[in-house]
């Protein structure tokens, strides 16, 4: 089950990747998805002029003939990952345009021919066939580039019909592999060949010999070999000449080490440019050191290292070493001798290196994912060639020893010390880099600020990301040549100066602690293209407004905008975006927002007063006062008169100045006669010791009306203006209609004070009597008057004259300033 898993593994990675390259010749082409639906049976439904169609990852376990021939425009097929036992292609001759056809990962263990004259892409891999499915019609398929294949057993005869095709690309999945005839690979003409083998079986390597001599590109996956060492099987003098690989991969390996370095022997005397090994397991017995100084195979290697050799590249991926005993300096004096360009050792477990005993022809060396310390390549003067050094995620403390490890790699371009334990602190001394260094990588390390004061000057890219820095210290040296600085996930709580870095032109400070940067940024840094602020915590506030409308106004450097820039703080704005915020230019500005305010204040205090002072609101508010007061002390002092009824059938206000009228005409008239009306004269009703407003609110409400003689007289009384408001308020209070004006002489409205509003409106709005001055008209303007004010009273009061002896005295005192 194990190996079906990996052999699915590979396949799926490396088919998907064929997938995704195939391009339509044709747009606008019409696609049909129907993988992972749970279909037995190729749908009826699919649209006629389908380009495309997906039948993969389903349960079809049968292909008819006629399901597929209403699609004449069909270019792309894949039924990959069915239950298809049987394979007719005669099901796909009316789909002439077809060029893609993928039926890997089914249960197909025999087909029968048809001609398909476009395809280019025929995929058979990972099926049952016992022998591999060639037939003579794929002879003349001259479109045909890529050919996936799977059988249980290959001979020579197998590969004769397609032998004359110029093969991009082989691809043989070889599961419960039985038999191999030498040389059958060989009559294949491709440019790549790639072989997944099944993991439970001991490798064939005449395989691997045939491949080398069959395609310049060889991938095989699933090395294993159980055997001794003994039983190897070395390739003949002919075959090792005839070998065109320049590029080699070996994927999933598990040899012993004699084993494997057999094949390397192979390798570096042949023509292979580029070796890869990926998932790498050597094994071995027990042997001592001395037993190695006389292993011929070492011997031998030490000679081929010494000489020349085609190959450029070495790349060794996940090794793990399963020897009981292993003296690993061996092989790292093998590694550092080699005449090679690049070295790749990733994931390897390697604790050390040895520095190379003469000048080193490496350029490129990658040590990732090691166990590699401070100790590597000290004093090391033969890395003269070296240009990119990576030792990724290994155990390197000291920043000043990883500098003065470069000082003497004369040609150092690019140095990747990420994700190691590195430090640095002043107690270390001065940092000694390579003066070529141009890019550093420092990334995801334990660095504080003080890194910066162990830069090397002529930097030109430096990555600090992942730190612990928390500012960029003043008084550093100029760092004149940096133009690219990463300082995203750090700690920083705002933007760096570029006091420093002169020719810094991307900045990337994501993921930071900045509440609100600097204003002043761009100012500050004006060669800087591009400004990386995304994913931090972002306080909107009038300070970032600020930021914003000077980046703005730099030319939108902000990389990442708008979807990175999103507020925390406050809370009510947490997750607004910052292009949606905005405050106005007042709420930031604070001396406009005070003289604002101060306007505002005095305009409110101006508006405020001129009415006041134009109708007297300050008058109106004392009397309501007075009036409020006057109710309250009545409800507390006299509860036996809070339910009054009435006692007049009108009080009477007017000016003194008009008193004779009033005397001689209004009450004689009023009263005489069987009317009985009842009036209320302040000279006579008045009662001794209450406030001349408390009579006067007293006399109104035990009153069923208020006259009022209105002249010229009367707009001067500041008490009948008195009389006049209480009346009006007790209009407004009661919803009664209590109010009667008598017109004595014509008042010009000139005469009538701003403040008098009230009396303004009452005469505009209300009908009012006038006195007429011919004689005849007396009695008429008498009767209208008593019939105004004729009401059956309540109850019987003591008479006019009773209450006068009484009131007589206080009342004219009180009424005088009338």
């Amino acid at each position: 089950m194990g190996s079906l898993t990996s052999i699915y593994v590979f396949a799926c990675v490396f088919l998907s990747i064929l997938w995704n390259n195939i391009q339509p010749t044709v747009e606008n082409k019409i696609t049909a998805n129907y993988s992972g639906h749970l279909l037995t049976e190729v749908p009826k439904n699919i649209p006629v002029h389908t380009h495309i169609l997906d039948l993969s990852h389903n349960s079809i376990s049968e292909i008819t003939n006629f399901r597929f021939t209403s699609l004449s425009d069909l270019q792309v097929l894949n039924l990959s990952h069915n239950l298809i036992t049987e394979l007719d292609f005669s099901a796909f001759m009316f789909n002439q345009d077809l060029e893609y056809l993928d039926l890997s990962h089914n249960n197909i263990w025999t087909a029968y021919c048809q001609l398909l004259a476009r395809l280019r892409h025929l995929d058979l891999s990972f099926n049952k066939f016992t022998v591999l499915p060639i037939c003579q019609e794929f002879g003349i398929m001259f479109h045909l580039e890529y050919l996936g294949l799977s059988a249980m057993m290959i001979r020579r005869s197998d590969f004769r019909y397609v032998a004359h095709l110029q093969l991009d690309t082989v691809f043989l999945t070889l599961e419960d592999f039985s038999l191999y005839e030498p040389l059958s690979l060989t009559a294949l003409n491709t440019r790549s060949l790639h072989i997944v083998f099944a993991t439970n079986q001991n490798f064939n390597f005449s395989l691997l010999y045939d491949g080398m001599s069959t395609s310049e590109k060889l991938k095989i996956v699933n090395l294993r070999y159980t055997l001794s060492h003994k039983d190897f099987p070395s390739p003949s003098l002919e075959l090792q000449k005839k070998i065109k690989t320049t590029d080699l991969t070996l994927d999933t390996v598990d040899l012993e080490w004699t084993v494997i370095l057999q094949i390397f022997l192979l390798v570096w005397d042949s023509s292979v440019e580029h070796l890869t090994v990926r998932n790498l397991i050597f094994r071995g017995p027990v042997v001592e050191l001395t037993e190695y100084k006389h292993v011929p195979l070492l011997r031998s290697l030490e000679q081929l290292l010494s000489l020349g050799s085609s190959m450029k590249a070495l790349t060794l991926e996940r090794v793990r070493n399963k020897l009981y005993y292993f003296n690993q300096e061996i092989l790292y004096r093998q590694f550092s001798e080699m005449n090679i360009d690049s070295l790749t050792i990733h994931d390897a477990c390697m604790p050390h290196m040895l520095c190379p005993k003469k000048r080193s022809s490496f350029q490129y060396i990658n040590f990732s994912r090691n166990a590699l310390t401070d100790e590597l390549f000290q004093n090391c003067d033969t890395l003269a060639n070296l240009k990119i050094l990576i030792l990724h995620r290994n155990k390197f403390e000291s920043l000043s020893k990883v500098s003065f490890m470069t000082s003497r790699m004369k040609s150092l371009r690019y140095l990747d010390m990420s994700s190691n334990l590195l430090r640095n602190s002043r107690a270390e001394g001065r940092c000694q880099w390579a003066d070529s260094l141009a890019e550093l990588d420092l990334s995801s390390n334990q660095l504080t600020e003080a890194v910066f004061e162990c830069l090397p000057a002529n930097i030109n890219k430096v990555d600090l990301q992942n730190n612990q820095i928390a500012n960029v210290p003043k008084g550093i040296a100029e760092l004149h040549s940096l133009q690219e600085l990463n300082l995203a996930s750090n700690r920083l709580a705002d933007l760096p100066g570029c006091r420093a870095f002169t020719g810094l032109e991307i900045l990337n400070i994501e993921r930071n602690l900045i509440l609100t940067p600097s204003a002043d940024f761009f100012e500050t840094c004006p060669s800087v293209k591009e400004l990386q602020a995304g994913q931090n915590p972002f306080k909107c506030s009038c300070e970032l407004q600020d930021f914003l409308r000077l980046e703005r106004q730099s030319g939108g450097k902000l990389s990442g905008w708008p979807e990175a820039y999103v507020c925390k703080y406050p809370e009510d704005l947490s997750g607004t975006q910052l292009k949606d915020f905005h405050l106005t230019e007042l709420a930031c500005n604070t001396t406009l927002l005070l003289v604002t305010a101060l306007l505002l204040t005095l305009v409110l205090v101006a508006v405020v007063a001129f009415p006041c002072i134009y109708l007297d609101v300050p008058w109106y508010v004392r009397m309501l006062w007075q009036w409020t007061q006057t109710k309250r002390r009545a409800w507390h002092d006299c509860p036996e008169e809070r339910e009054t009824a009435l006692q007049f059938h009108a009080f009477i206000s007017y000016s003194e100045r008009d008193s004779l009228w009033v005397k001689n005409e209004l009450i004689p008239n009023l009263e005489k006669g069987e009317g009985c009306i009842q009036l209320c004269q302040h000279e006579r009703n008045f009662i001794p010791g209450k406030s001349i407003v408390e009579n006067i609110i007293n006399c109104i409400e035990k009153s069923y009306k208020s006259i009022f003689v209105l002249s010229p007289n009367f707009v001067q009384s500041e008490w009948c203006h008195y009389e006049l408001y209480f009346a009006h308020h007790r209009l407004f209070s009661e919803n009664s209609n209590s109010l009667i004006l008598i017109l004595l002489e014509p008042i010009p409205s000139y005469v009538i004070p701003a403040r008098y509003h009230k009396l303004k409106a009452l005469m505009a709005k209300r009908t009012y009597l006038e006195w007429p001055k011919e004689r005849s008209k007396h009695a008429l303007f008498w009767a209208n008057l008593r019939a105004a004010v004729n009401i059956k009273l309540p109850t019987s009061f003591e008479t006019d004259e009773e209450q006068s002896d009484v009131t007589s005295t206080s009342s004219i005192t009180q009424r005088l300033i009338k």
